[in-house]
Order: structure tokens, then sequence, then C-alpha cells
């Protein structure tokens, strides 16, 4: 009886041999102790410490295994990693090296990305998510482009596709173009203004290069093409640019090119380029305005002239605004440009340079690099000198002729002007020489 204890009992000498207990060992642990057993006996009985019975015991039963609470380096920063991850728009390694910047803090990326999880999918969740709203008649048509391969003549041609879709009757107009140029943006507007017999209030875009110079994602503030701001002052309409990376702000012009890939081109060929733009007025005429659309319940064409033609701003003859002209000048020494035989002004720090011109829907815009430095009317006279007078700011004598020292001391209440009106470096940048 003595070697069986001893045999039995060895393997729990060292408490460290202590291992969890089955649910059958902790029950007859309970059943063993409720006919009044002691622990020390219930534990020889059952090989174990007769600390892990008291401790079973005590519970009731088995116990959960729970890991100790450690502290963690980014607790008590979850507000802040929530803001900086939605900030960098889920990039965790910039939220990362923001924390070792600001906080001190240094974890691996691996570490960062399981704090962040919980806020990943609330992101991809505000991501997807649109507001649907109903736009007033004739206040927005929305345009795209989208591209795709074309049988043509029995050859794979890729087809740039323009599409353009009102906002509240949701007719659609199509174009087809062999690139997607500016050309073919201000083409395709304009068929669509001439097919639609009118233009609407504005116009929302995605972020072409070819129209949008610039658009902030923080501040939201866009620089449009001077083109296309001299296009849309000739249609008279208000560009829109959607927020950078929401398209889906443009949701009917997207959906809009994915039927027309999908119902007007695909599985169809052509025996030419002619009979695919031919197929694409029928279909348009045919097929994509007569149908009942999914989310008004009414064919487009008939939502269109009960509420939408009319509210569109006639097109009273507007000639095509083919008739733009980009020229270049060097700015002169009186500080002007000369175009037709007619001098517009520049900032006099710009004498010397060359300057890229536009000259559309009645206006004269003046740029310098990136930078727009002048916005003349464009005069229909001869011969006529047109000046902003700020662009003279600066310039020695613009207020009246120079006088010397010995003369304005001379005179009356007058006080001795500078040596100099202008630094000498200007006159060197200006010349090209040193002094």
């Amino acid at each position: 009886m003595n070697e069986e204890r001893i045999t039995r009992g060895s393997p729990w000498s060292d408490p460290r041999g202590q291992v969890m207990k089955t649910p059958d060992d902790v029950a007859e642990m309970l059943r063993l102790r409720a006919c009044g057993w002691g622990l020390k006996r219930i534990g020889r009985q059952l090989g174990c410490s007769h600390h892990t019975v008291k401790d079973y015991v005590a519970a009731g039963g088995v116990k959960p295994f729970k890991s100790p609470e450690r502290p963690k380096l980014l607790d008590g920063l979850e507000g802040w990693l929530h803001e900086r991850f939605i900030r960098h728009r889920g990039n965790a390694d910039v939220v990362r090296q923001d924390l070792l910047a600001e906080k001190g803090v240094e974890v691996s990326r691996r570490t960062l990305q399981r704090a962040v999880q919980p806020y990943r999918q609330a992101l991809k969740a505000e991501a997807l998510a649109t507001t649907r709203f109903e736009t007033p008649p004739g206040r927005q048509l929305q345009i795209d482009f989208g591209e795709r391969l074309v049988e043509i003549g029995r050859v794979k041609v890729k087809a740039f596709v323009f599409v353009a879709t009102l906002g509240h009757s949701r007719r659609l107009h199509v174009r087809a173009f062999r690139a997607e140029k500016q050309e073919h943006w201000f083409a395709g507007l304009e068929s669509a203004f001439t097919t639609f017999g009118g233009v609407p209030e504005e116009v929302l875009m995605d972020n072409p290069r070819a129209l949008v110079v610039r658009h902030d994602a923080v501040s939201r503030s866009v620089q449009f093409n001077d083109k296309l701001i001299a296009f849309a002052k000739h249609w008279g309409f208000r560009p829109r640019a959607c927020a950078p990376y929401r398209a889906r702000t443009k949701g009917k012009t997207e959906n809009g090119v994915g039927y027309v890939k999908k119902n007007a081109i695909a599985g169809h060929s052509f025996v030419s380029w002619e009979a695919f733009e031919a197929h694409l007025a029928k279909w348009e005429r045919e097929v994509a305005n007569v149908r009942i659309h999914g989310t008004t319940g009414e064919a487009p064409m008939v939502r269109f002239v009960r509420d939408e033609a009319h509210r569109l701003k006639p097109l009273g003859g507007q000639p095509s605004f083919g008739s733009l002209r980009e020229l270049t000048r060097v700015v002169g020494n009186d500080c002007a440009i000369e175009i037709d035989t007619n001098s517009y002004s520049v900032p006099w720090r710009l004498i010397g340079e060359r300057v890229a011109i536009t000259v559309a829907a009645g206006e004269v815009r003046i740029r310098h690099g990136l930078h727009q430095v002048a916005v003349h009317k464009q005069s229909e006279g001869r011969r006529l000198r047109i000046a902003d007078p700020a662009h003279l700011d600066g310039v020695a004598g613009r207020n009246g002729a120079v006088r010397r020292p010995e003369i304005a001391a001379a005179v009356p209440g007058s006080s001795p002007p500078p040596s100099l009106l202008r630094p000498l470096a200007e006159y060197e940048a200006v010349i090209g020489g040193s002094f």
C-alpha cells in the first residue's frame, strides 16, 4: 500500500508537474469531498496536490484558464490611434511612424495592425457607404470615361467611351473616341448639350488629369484646368469634382459606364468605326433611354420630357468652343504681352519671362508655369492697352515722376525718397547681369 502511494504520488511531488485536471477528476473531487474525505486524502487518491483539490473545491468545479493581465505599450492610446488611422486612410505604417515621433512609443508593424484592426472595418464601411439623393431637374450632369476592347473589322481596338448622365431623369448620352484627351472631354460634353437641347447648372466629374490640376483631399480646394474654366464659362455651367478616392459620389455615371460596357458593347463586333458609332447612337435612342429605370421606375426619356427638358439652360445658338486659342509670349519691358495688336498687363516681376496664354470665352488668361498670374477681358478693339494697376505695384515712378533727393528736399512738406525704390537684385534678375 505504501509503495502504491509513493508510485502514484511521485509524479506530483514537484509542484511544477501540476497540470489542469479533467472535468471527470474535478467531479470526483467534489463527490469525495461531499462524502467527508479530507483534502490530502483526495489528493493522494487522485494523484495531485491537496492545494489543487482545495482550489477546485473552493471554485465548485472546473476553473477556466485566465492569463495574467500584463500592461501593454498601447494602453490608453485607443482614441489617438483611431483618429490617426482614419486620418491616414488605413495606412498603419504611417500611424506607426507618427506614434514614434509624437508619443515616443516604438512597436512593430504587426502589433500596430492588431491594435487598429477594430477600426479597419469601420473605415471600409465608410468608404463603401453612400447617401442616395434625388437631384433636382436641370441641376446636374455627371460625366465619365470608360475603356473597352471592341472588335472592329476583326481587330481588337481600344475604345474610350464617354458617358454623360442627367442626374434627375437618368437620360444617357454616349460617344466613342479613340483616346481620352481634353479635347475629347469637351467634344463629349458639347455633344451631350446638343443632344439634350440645353446645359445643366453644374457638371460633376471625377479628377481626370485633363481637367483637374490639383484637388486637396483635406481642404477640398480644387484647381481646375484653365481650359475647363474657359469652357465652363463659354457654356454657362459650374464644374464640380468628386472628393478624391470617392468616385462613388458620382454613382449615376459610374453605373452608366458599366451599363454601356455590358449592354451596348459586350458580345458585339462591327465592320467599321462608323458602324460602331451608329450602333451606340441607336442603342442610346432605342434601348437605354426608353427602358424602365431600376431606381426611378420610369423611362429616362419620359422623365426627361416631363420634368427636366425645360429646366436646362437653352443653347441659344452658342457656337462651339473650338475657337479657343493657346499662345506663348515673352513679357515686354512695359509689363505687358501683345495679342491681336492689343497689349495686356502682366505683373512687372515677370519682365523677360515666357508666359502661356489661353484666349477663350471672351477672356485672356495668362499663366507662368502652373500659376495663373493675370486674367483680362478680351478687347474687341485694336491697339488698346488693357492694364491692371496692381500689376505695377512697386515699380519706380508709378505714382509720379521720380525726383532726385536735392529736388525733393526743396519741395516744402516733402521728405526725401529712399536712395533705391527697388533692390539692385531685382534689376539684376531682370536684365541678367550684375551691378
